[in-house]
């Protein structure tokens, strides 16, 4: 393979890697209160759903079970527990189920193309660029930084309860069923604005937390091959 070739070859696949690890690091902090969920059952002391709606905690953990399989896993029907469903509110689950199952595919291929393509440039087959003289994980990690701060700036600018009305509209356009009736989908009772607010909040923290750690790990390495280079101009 000639240099030329080799070099196009080794940017593409930097560009693919930053690519992933991006789409790796949001879905994967999406997906953690999503499956982490000890999460909503702190919540429903925290927020006070049981005594705001005169259900049990186990009926609301019970609510808040089944719609959680049925959006995340497979074979499951959609339903809430003892709580009442509409038609309208089932098709707007049907449409998170998607959503939901999305975000899982994509961490998972975005979590493999990332390890395999770490695992050829830490044992030579193919060689990552370094952007700027850096690690390419660093790019990726200031740019995942960039989201949550964006998109919170934005959302203190219009207000959560504002921004969330867009967020439906754009992932779910031309729809209405997410508007829910608490009566006749009582599960949005126990679903709060402050509970997406918190979700939120859990997003941003471990987006950023697991930016940090790529800019630490990524700080050290840079000061390793410095004082590898240091060694060897010495020499």
């Amino acid at each position: 393979m000639s240099p030329r070739l080799k070099k196009g070859l080794n940017i593409s696949l930097t560009v693919i890697f930053i690519i992933a690890l991006v789409l790796f690091m949001l879905t994967f902090s999406i997906g953690v209160p999503i499956y982490c969920r000890f999460f909503y059952y702190i919540q429903i002391n925290t927020l006070n759903l049981t005594e705001q709606t005169g259900w049990s905690y186990e009926v609301i953990k019970e609510a808040y079970d089944d719609i959680l399989n049925y959006c995340t896993l497979y074979g499951y029907p959609c339903q809430t527990g003892q709580l009442k469903l509409s038609a309208m509110g089932a098709a707007h689950f049907a449409d998170c189920r998607v959503l939901f199952m999305l975000n899982f595919w994509v961490m998972l291929a975005s979590g493999v193309i990332t390890l395999t393509l770490t695992l050829l440039n830490r044992f030579k087959a193919v060689e990552l660029a370094r952007p700027f003289g850096r690690g390419a994980q660093l790019l990726a990690a200031i740019i995942a930084v960039a989201l949550p701060v964006v998109i919170m700036l934005l959302m203190l600018a219009v207000g959560f309860e504002s921004a969330f009305d867009v967020f439906h509209m754009i992932l779910f356009p031309d729809k209405t069923n997410w508007m829910f009736s608490p009566k006749d989908d009582q599960i949005i009772n126990v679903l709060p604005l402050d509970f997406f607010v918190n979700c939120a909040i859990i997003i941003a923290v471990s987006l950023i937390t697991f930016a940090a750690i790529l800019i630490v790990c990524e700080a050290i390495s840079f000061k390793r091959r410095k004082s590898k280079e240091e060694i060897n101009t010495d020499k």
